[in-house]
């Protein structure tokens, strides 16, 4: 479940991330996608909770000293307060500038790829 969520996520993050960019879905506006997106992420967001809570309660106290839990951890309470706070937001309103989309749309992927690199290393260290 944990990784169909993931898959759910990503697929709703970089709907709107390279629409921004100018590479996909161009016919189409940012809010648009936006509002399309949004019940996906949203849905992969709480089903990521709703599974990631119990995994990591399993594994408390080995994850507790882990650098990598505590990146993931953090590097994923940024990624959504930038989703949710600025992102998405901004992208409702259909932005015209070229560098507030492509900026967008980096800062986004960046965020989320650091919580999936984090999450991939926690298993390694």
């Amino acid at each position: 479940m944990h990784l169909l969520a993931l898959a759910m996520l990503g697929g709703a993050v970089l709907m709107l991330d390279l629409r921004l960019l100018g590479v996909g879905l161009v016919t189409q506006p940012p809010s648009v996608i936006e509002r399309q997106a949004r019940p996906w992420l949203i849905g992969a967001v709480c089903a990521l909770i709703a599974t990631g809570v119990p995994l990591a309660l399993s594994e408390a106290l080995k994850l507790y000293d882990k650098e990598a839990f505590w990146v993931k951890m953090s590097a994923l309470a940024a990624a959504l307060l930038f989703t949710f706070a600025l992102h998405n937001p901004i992208a409702r309103r259909d932005p015209v500038s070229g560098v507030v989309c492509k900026t967008l749309a980096l800062v986004s992927i960046a965020l989320w790829l650091t919580v999936a690199i984090a999450g991939r290393w926690i298993g390694f260290s």
